[in-house]
């Protein structure tokens, strides 16, 4: 079984922590091989022989021993100053202490203190707090109570203070002073022997729905949350009388957890670092949480989470991992792992639309030379299309409350006044199963500056050609453009059609409902074009681009079989060989990014307010779920001390990342370089 010490940190020579003589983890064997826990300690008592209030370190009781297994998801970090004092020296925390960055620290710090002031509130305790007080693990805990309408989680906290006792006790009082300045209203009751805080308050408009905190504080640990049974069941735990099992014995949790500190105990062990953070999840418990803890009102629209969870998603138990910090060679190093056991005997492993979870296996490819050195981010994934398709009928029907998916496949391969295409027999049987995305941005920085690429390998190019061009003569906003010879290039621009039918109709017949039912579409111009295999490519590619002049410049080196590209960049072919160094042999999606490259439009446009204009997708979904109720987007970072991108964009590393599917799920693997 994988065990690491729960106050001490795994570390190997030279690593910048004040635990420099703590040893490295040890493993112990199970006959399951997976019967463990990454968060467990080798000396722990059980919680009948710990006496909280004066509990030599021998006896301490991890906070996820306490923690019962109906929680939600968690995040703990196993020793606060070591994860402070490595966060100082990753590409991060160099550049917050950077005194080029202090003039827009300054200006935040009323700003973030006044926004995060409701999620202060929830428990009372600040995140400023627990770097004061934290001498080891931190925990941060969400439960469900979905039987309470009004309060379906309950956040807590839990934080080791034995070292800092005096800096616990001011803490303890300053958070009394300031709650009840605040209009809480304080009680006291005893519980197990201890005094548990009680405060309520009468929620102001705007404020969290949080009608109370508890706060509980021993010599050994500090208890906050906003729910008073948490902390008394957590007392109870702790006098060794605990409500039933922690989330230590939950079988998930100590899957994930120990499958991902095995993954990371070589690297981190051979690179030094600090065992910063551990984390883990229920995805569907977690998914209902943050969509209370957004407050967000659906209405009459599909519950998501519930639509998944029915169309056999719910096979995705558990996810989790472990991130060091602060190495030699990884900036930030997190290995993880998706818990998703098969639910059937068949080779899709999944039932109904979780069926489309085919992700295919295959070895680290060279990167195409068509793909150009400028891209700042890279992404290849492996997924079986034709079945993901088909699976996802179930889901669609279900979605629309109608047995209506083959009917809409039908009605576009017969409609006489459309393109007619066949989806099932001249569209899916023609696509490969690997799809490419990439991301560039152009200089200087406008809010048209971000630009994608998806591109999908195909067996017939052809076939696909012939359908591109049915379906762009019938787009009344379709028209060619000008590419190299041979390659059929389609330029999408909404309102360019000549035709105003369409516009006139909607000016006579349009309300503010059908306006919110029918919302702009997320890209006003793209292109797209199918590119038989040229002197840079091993295939031909049904290739689209939110901007035609990416899809031009790819297209030109597919042809012309341009030489270099993205993979002959020194510090690509450095993400390629950690990549394999750490995630293994075979994936079935891997990711490049540079952020130097990736956040420079989005740092200009942040420094000119603009940020939120921008034309590119994820700005276009952002604006649509964060819009506020007038319709106008939410108040903007005022960043203009923000410092000119030269004099940070050393602190913006590269990084990779990959998923490999196993038998009962998906391995993690994310990294930046220092």
């Amino acid at each position: 079984m994988l065990l690491l010490p729960a106050d001490s940190t795994l570390i190997a020579q030279e690593a910048p922590t004040p635990n420099a003589s703590a040893e490295p983890a040890e493993v112990e064997s199970s006959n399951s091989g997976e019967d463990a826990t990454a968060s467990s300690t080798t000396n722990a008592a059980s919680p009948a022989d710990a006496a909280d209030n004066e509990a030599p370190a021998r006896n301490y009781v991890p906070a996820i021993k306490l923690l019962p297994n109906n929680v939600a998801g968690l995040i703990r970090v196993p020793d606060v100053p070591a994860f402070c004092e490595a966060f100082k020296t990753t590409n991060a925390g160099r550049m917050l202490d950077d005194p080029a960055m202090q003039p827009f620290i300054e200006s935040q710090r009323e700003r973030a203190k006044n926004y995060l002031e409701s999620l202060d509130n929830r428990i009372g305790v600040r995140l400023e707090d627990i770097y004061a007080i934290g001498s080891g693990e931190t925990v941060l805990a969400w439960l469900p109570f979905p039987n309470d309408g009004r309060r379906p989680f309950a956040l807590v906290a839990i934080a080791d203070v034995r070292d800092r006792k005096k800096e616990a006790a001011d803490a303890y009082d300053k958070i009394d002073k300031d709650l009840t300045a605040g209009g809480w209203t304080r009680n006291e009751i005893q519980h197990q022997g201890q005094t548990v805080r009680l405060y309520k308050t009468k929620p102001k408009p705007g404020q969290l729905k949080v009608e109370q905190i508890a706060i509980a504080l021993s010599d050994v640990r500090i208890i906050a949350s906003d729910r008073d049974t948490v902390v008394t069941d957590l007392l109870d735990a702790v006098a060794g009388k605990p409500k039933g099992p922690s989330i230590s014995e939950y079988a998930d949790f100590r899957t994930v957890l120990s499958r991902s500190a095995k993954e990371i105990r070589g690297p981190a062990k051979s690179d030094g670092g600090v065992i910063a953070m551990e984390w883990f999840a229920k995805p569907f418990e977690m998914g209902r949480i943050v969509r209370e803890s957004l407050d967000v009102d659906r209405g009459n629209q599909v519950d998501v989470l519930k639509l998944l969870e029915g169309q056999g998603f719910d096979a995705i138990k558990a996810a989790g991992g472990i991130v060091v910090m602060a190495g030699k060679k990884y900036d930030v190093l997190h290995k993880g792992y998706v818990l998703a056991p098969p639910t059937t005997q068949e080779p899709s492993k999944y039932e109904k639309a979780a069926r489309m979870l085919q992700f295919v296996n295959e070895p680290l490819r060279e990167i195409p030379t068509w793909v150009g050195e400028n891209i700042a981010s890279l992404n290849r994934l492996n997924v079986r299309i034709e079945e993901a398709f088909w699976a996802s009928e179930s889901l669609i029907n279900e979605a629309l409350n109608e047995d209506m998916f083959r009917d809409i496949i039908n009605g576009i391969r017969d409609d006489e006044d459309g393109p007619q295409i066949d989806i099932e027999n001249e569209l899916l049987p023609n696509l490969d199963d690997r799809v490419l995305l990439l991301t560039d941005n152009t200089t200087p920085a406008d809010i048209t500056s971000e630009r994608m690429l998806v591109a999908i390998r195909v067996k017939d190019g052809p076939a696909i050609a012939k359908i591109i061009r049915r379906v762009m003569e019938a787009e009344p906003d379709a028209s060619r453009m000008k590419g190299p010879d041979g390659v059929d290039i389609w330029r999408v621009q909404r309102g360019e059609s000549e035709d105003d039918f369409g516009a006139d109709l909607f000016d006579d017949f349009a309300d503010e409902e059908a306006d919110e039912n029918n919302p702009p579409p997320l890209l006003d111009h793209w292109a797209i074009a199918l590119v038989n295999q040229g002197k840079g490519s091993d295939s031909a590619y049904l290739i689209f681009s939110s901007h035609p002049e990416l899809l031009v410049e790819t297209t030109e080196r597919i042809i012309n079989g341009t030489p270099g590209g993205l993979g002959s960049v020194a510090e690509v072919q450095q993400v390629l060989a950690a990549m394999k160094e750490v995630g293994g042999d075979e994936f079935n999606y891997d990711h490049v990014a540079r952020m130097k490259l990736t956040l420079r439009a989005k740092y200009e446009l942040l420094r000119q307010n603009k940020l939120k204009d921008s034309d590119s997708i994820i700005a276009s979904l952002t604006r649509r779920l964060f819009e506020d109720e007038e319709g106008g987007p939410p108040d903007p970072l005022d960043a203009k001390k923000l410092p000119p991108l030269s004099q940070v964009e050393k602190y913006f590393p590269v990084g990779g990342s990959s998923f490999t599917t196993e038998s009962d799920g998906w391995s993690m693997t994310a990294f930046f370089l220092k």
